[in-house]
């Protein structure tokens, strides 16, 4: 059965509001998308890093007509809702970023990720206002789309070197007065500062696991305030392990114990 975009932005929504946390699936292709829609999951979205990887490149070096691509591709592979990591949206400019997000939805998305990380190594994080207005923009954009696009604005704050939390809050704040209907912040070093962020806030936040020592379990996190909880490249990282171990155990030991039967595959969707 066909799902329309609306219908699954409307189940995307009520996910975030439901009685538990959740975990949305990021995926790096469109096989990856149909083994998790068949397992169960209740929403899907693309991993930057992962899809990069699938290239044989490293996380931040996609371009934005790459990126829509990769998501088209996956949001045609399952009916689930779908979001996207859409990174800066690659491009400085409040006004690009606005025209990313309509692209997105053309792309059959309904929702995406805007982090105010710049690429830039020297100046990793945009100033506050800049930051702002990117959201802003953004924002009213996806309003005047006809549906209920969900963005969800993302401050780096702790994956580039800055470990003030109050920073980190107080831009959140500023993204959820801008408009952005969920937030999220990587790398936070704890679950009291999870449990900060989170009541500091008055929309949904988004909790990425993939960080060894700071990826801490669902009843913690829900504990903690956290609506839904993202996988990043988590998934991608141990496929691709599992790709290692095989290649070493056949190269260097001339066994094949990794063969195994029942495997999931693309067809369990």
């Amino acid at each position: 059965m066909s799902v329309s975009q609306s219908e699954k932005a409307e189940i995307f929504r009520q996910l975030h509001e439901g009685p538990e946390s959740f975990i949305i699936g990021n995926v790096f292709d469109a096989g990856s998308a149909r083994i998790l829609s068949g397992l169960g999951y209740k929403a899907l979205a693309t991993s930057s890093g992962g899809f990069a990887g699938t290239i044989g490149r490293r996380d931040g070096r996609i371009s934005r007509d790459e990126a829509l691509a990769h998501a088209a591709t996956v949001v045609g592979a399952t009916d689930l809702p779908v979001s996207a990591d859409f990174e800066n949206g690659f491009g400085d400019e409040p006004e690009y970023v606005a025209e990313t997000i309509r692209l997105a939805a053309e792309a059959g998305l309904v929702g995406c990720t805007i982090e105010d990380a710049t690429k830039d190594k020297d100046n990793p994080i945009y100033p506050f206002d800049a930051a702002v207005a990117r959201i802003e923009a953004a924002v009213a954009d996806a309003d005047a789309l006809g549906f209920a696009f969900h963005l969800t604005g993302r401050c780096e704050n702790f994956l580039r070197g800055n470990t003030d939390l109050d920073d980190t809050i107080r831009r959140l704040k500023a993204y959820e007065d801008a408009g952005a209907k969920f937030l999220k912040a990587p790398g936070l070093p704890d679950l009291e500062a999870v449990k900060t962020v989170c009541s500091a806030l008055s929309k949904p936040f988004n909790f990425m696991v993939g960080i060894p020592g700071r990826s801490f379990d669902v009843a913690s996190l829900q504990a903690s305030g956290v609506r839904r909880i993202s996988l990043a490249t988590a998934i991608y990282r141990s496929a691709m392990q599992a790709v290692v171990d095989a290649a070493t155990e056949a190269r260097d030991q001339g066994t094949f114990g990794f063969v195994k039967t029942g495997l999931p595959s693309p067809d369990l969707a």
